[in-house]
């Protein structure tokens, strides 16, 4: 035999030794716990498999030499209680374990139970709506465990069905005033019946960046209104707790709600109801659902896996690839109630400092404990593990959470997708007993969340129940690398990175984000960005990202206040360049020291837009996208007016002086006498307007973010554009009569297809734009023209041979008169 004879043998003989050294377990929905575990005799539970794993390793059997393998094969495995994976469940470097579905099988951990036995509604049930009557399906639900079975989320067919609310998709109410003393809440008295004696009522109301449940403990109609009266703790958290708090504005409208969970609310297809004292579940089917076949599943568990160490001995060396994790619930927020401080972690307690300031911070005048929301998959302090290619989907809270004690893991090539809460959450938010605003840094370091890679991961529609929650969410953590994901389809921010709003240097460090594509963001909640951060992260670098396409969010509490990157409280040593943006709209906010800016915005070039998110080899998962929602509107960045209205001249170097502050230009300022006007692009209105108020006490300030008409070149046969513009601006008010009011604003929403030749007339006079805004009765008009040029010169131009624009001039006069001040017969007026 020759030498080349002696080098095959011998690489067969190894790969065989190889292979018979690789221990595999394989588990089946139709196996037994108490066979063998082999291909042909299956085991039916993860965590038998695990522990079979766990003695060959205990026994130094020779199966596991090079690694051992936990196949599922196809099917739904319902969970009856979390798998728990322990330091004996780690491999080593040379002997990793995979827990992985079997090849070009669907493997799914699930904690739902599915709910069979519908029956249309017999007879007449309480409080059901007479509309719904013949359509509304009943099915028992069973007892667990003893114990009645209560669940906040189910699915049809696969989709997240509403639970019974009082107004329809897309749509709020707006409360009336709140009383923090008396821990009540004012609203206008529903119109459906019963409503005080309604068990188990709920009410969930919209709060500037975070949404919050209460139960109701008692409503009061008095007339037109109702006021109502919450559980504890919850009561005292929401009244006593200073940021973010039910926001009250003529402006921009009150807090919005709505309540849910009552039968009273049954009305639409696909909403449900939960009878918790009678066990019975009503659902409202859609009209392509049949509830004799459909398959609806209830969750039963909060967590479907927790894999925890300890600081001495984690668990290392465990990979999950390719599993379904499905079907969680998360119930905190039916017995405790949920009143999130921001990014949907939950306050235990919170209240205002009757005397501002702390140690850390001089200015700080709200105290906050917080607690954490479940997560379908936990990990605490483990190294080297990792999920790949797994689905995370229908789950209640957070996704997957990373939280203490975990390094050199990796996130790679999973989907997210339908989750309630946060898609991935790593590193600490502050613990139960530290204050939230306190710097995190344990004495022992191998606390902290480090070397964790979060890549090439699609986030998609998440966050679609706790709407202050985030794709990303990672808090105390170091050496992050968040690169190459798609996030979209969330009601708050992307990315978000960083605790404490502190600017004193942490544990917090050399994390990146970077590549990532992020749109069809701020869906509900505003104070957004795609990429937003806290507190001092030496060596941290925010680069290359692409961001567009964030929602119109139909409540929020400032309809301008969103931004495409946004440095808050205490940001410092950042690296922010090269990313995309649409526009420049940022927002830099009681940063630190040494953030550095460079090369953002419109102009980066195509190649690094187009690098981002997905690389080629994950674009598979493109597929599960979520659809943009077609109700709501994308944003376009506009410019605002802000409107100070003095009872004697203002004192203009200071106004300017407070302009300068928040980057606003001087030729932004406008005057007709007692009235001031800011026209410009304004980073954070609010910011500006609370800049004025403090300037200017006992000045009536208004802002007209209500742009309810705009035209522009687009509208033109030649759509090219100046590239210089001037602005006039000028002013006038509606009538008083609503019914006016109303055809006023429906003649502009109309326009440009009933009366074409206005905005011909507009093209023709060379208007670079026109904009409409509205604040109550008063209107803001504002004509732009090529730098140069004046309005007197260009406006006959809009009637020359146009008779349909003298039509309108006309029609527009019965709508409209002059503010207060102006002289008899004056209508609008020009600031100067």
């Amino acid at each position: 035999m020759n030498k080349c004879s002696f080098i095959v043998l011998g690489m067969l003989l190894w790969s065989t030794l190889t292979f018979a050294q690789q221990a595999e377990v394989w588990v089946s929905t139709t196996g037994s716990d108490a066979n063998v575990g082999s291909r042909e005799k299956p085991l039916a539970s993860l965590m038998m498999a695990l522990r079979k794993v766990r003695e060959l390793r205990r026994l130094a059997d020779p199966s596991v030499r090079t690694g051992a393998h936990i196949y599922l094969a196809g099917g739904r495995y319902s969970l009856d209680e979390p798998v728990f994976l322990r330091p004996e469940d780690s491999g080593t470097a040379e002997s990793p374990t995979w827990i992985e579905a079997a090849p070009n099988e669907r493997s799914v951990l699930s904690g739902g139970v599915t709910l069979k036995g519908w029956q249309k509604v017999k007879g007449t049930v309480p409080g059901l709506p007479k509309t719904s009557t013949g359509k509304v399906w009943v099915t028992d639900v069973p007892f667990i465990g003893g114990r009645p079975f209560e669940f906040r989320q189910l699915w049809v067919n696969g989709q997240k069905a509403t639970r019974a609310k009082d107004t329809p998709y897309g749509t709020m109410n707006r409360i009336l005033s709140w009383n923090k003393a008396e821990q009540t809440c004012w609203i206008p008295a529903p119109k459906f019946g019963g409503l005080p004696q309604a068990y188990g009522l709920e009410f969930f109301i919209h709060q500037w960046w975070a949404v919050a449940t209460l139960r109701v403990r008692k409503m009061e109609v008095q007339g037109d209104s109702a006021q109502l009266f919450f559980h504890q703790p919850e009561s005292r958290i929401q009244s006593e707790h200073p940021w973010p708090a039910p926001w009250i504005s003529k402006e921009t409208g009150n807090s919005a709600y709505y309540l849910i969970n009552a039968i009273q609310f049954l009305d639409e297809p696909g909403e449900w109801f939960l009878d918790i004292r009678t066990q019975k579940l009503y659902y409202y089917p859609k009209a392509d659902e049949n509830l004799s076949t459909a398959e609806v599943i209830a969750p039963y568990l909060e967590t479907l896996v927790r894999m925890m160490g300890t600081v001495d001995h984690p668990v290392s060396y465990v990979e999950f690839k390719g599993i379904a994790f499905e079907h969680t619930g998360w119930l905190r927020p039916s017995r405790e109630g949920h009143v999130p401080h921001q990014a949907g972690l939950y306050m235990l307690d919170a209240y205002k400092l009757k005397i501002p300031g702390t140690p850390e911070k001089k200015t700080l005048e709200n105290q906050a404990w917080v607690g954490r929301p479940t997560a379908a998959v936990e990990v605490s302090y483990a190294t080297h593990t990792g999920f790949e290619n797994c689905r995370f989907e229908h789950l209640a809270s957070t996704g997957l959470d990373y939280h203490r004690g975990v390094q050199h893991n990796h996130i790679t090539g999973n989907l997210f997708r339908d989750i309630g809460g946060t898609g991935i959450q790593a590193g600490v938010f502050s613990d139960e007993a530290v204050e939230a605003h306190l710097p995190y840094q344990p004495q022992d370091e191998r606390e902290v969340c480090s070397q964790l890679s979060i890549r090439n991961n699609l986030i998609t529609n998440v966050t679609n129940e706790d709407w202050g929650c985030v794709g990303i969410g990672a808090g105390f953590a170091r050496n992050l690398s968040i690169e190459h994901n798609e996030i979209n389809e969330v009601g708050y921010s992307g990315i978000s990175m960083g605790w404490g709003w502190t600017p004193t240097i942490n544990v917090m460090r050399n994390n990146r984000i970077r590549a990532n594509k992020i749109h069809h963001y701020g869906k509900h909640m505003y104070d957004v960005a795609a990429i937003y951060t806290l507190s001092a992260q030496p060596g941290s670098q925010i680069i290359e990202n692409a961001i567009d396409s964030i929602y119109k969010a139909p409540y929020a509490h400032i309809p301008q206040h969103w931004f495409y990157l946004y440095t808050d409280e205490g940001s410092a040593y950042f690296t922010i360049r090269d990313n995309w943006t649409p526009t420049e709209k940022y927002l830099q906010n009681a940063n630190g020291p040494n953030n550095v800016w460079a090369h953002n915005g419109p102009s980066v070039p195509d190649p690094i837009k187009n690098r981002a998110g997905l690389e080629a080899a994950y674009r598979h998962l493109l597929k599960d996208n979520s659809k943009p929602d077609a109700y709501w509107k994308i944003n376009e960045e506009k410019p605002v007016i802000v409107e100070l209205i003095a009872t004697q001249s203002l004192d203009e170097e200071k106004l300017r002086a407070v302009m300068a502050k928040g980057n606003v230009p001087t030729m932004a300022l406008y005057r007709w006498e007692n009235h001031y006007v800011i026209f410009e692009k304004i980073q954070d209105v609010y910011l500006l307007r609370e800049r004025l108020k403090a300037a200017f006490p006992g000045v009536t300030i208004k802002t007209y973010d209500d742009l309810f008409y705009e035209f522009n070149r687009k509208k033109c046969a030649d759509a090219s554009e100046a590239k210089e513009w001037e602005h006039t601006i000028l002013t006038a008010n509606l009538v008083a009569d609503p019914k006016l009011q109303r055809e006023y604003l429906d003649y502009h929403a109309t326009q440009f297809e009933q009366w074409p030749q206005v905005s011909k007339g507009f093209c023709n006079a060379q208007f670079q734009q026109l904009l409409l805004f509205r604040n109550g009765r008063q209107l803001m008009l504002v004509i732009s023209t090529p730098k140069g040029e004046s309005l007197e010169k260009l406006d006959p131009k809009t009637t020359e041979n146009n008779p349909r624009v003298v039509e309108w001039n006309q029609r527009m006069k019965k709508y409209q008169e002059g503010i207060p001040g102006t002289k008899a017969g004056e209508v609008w007026v020009q600031m100067k």
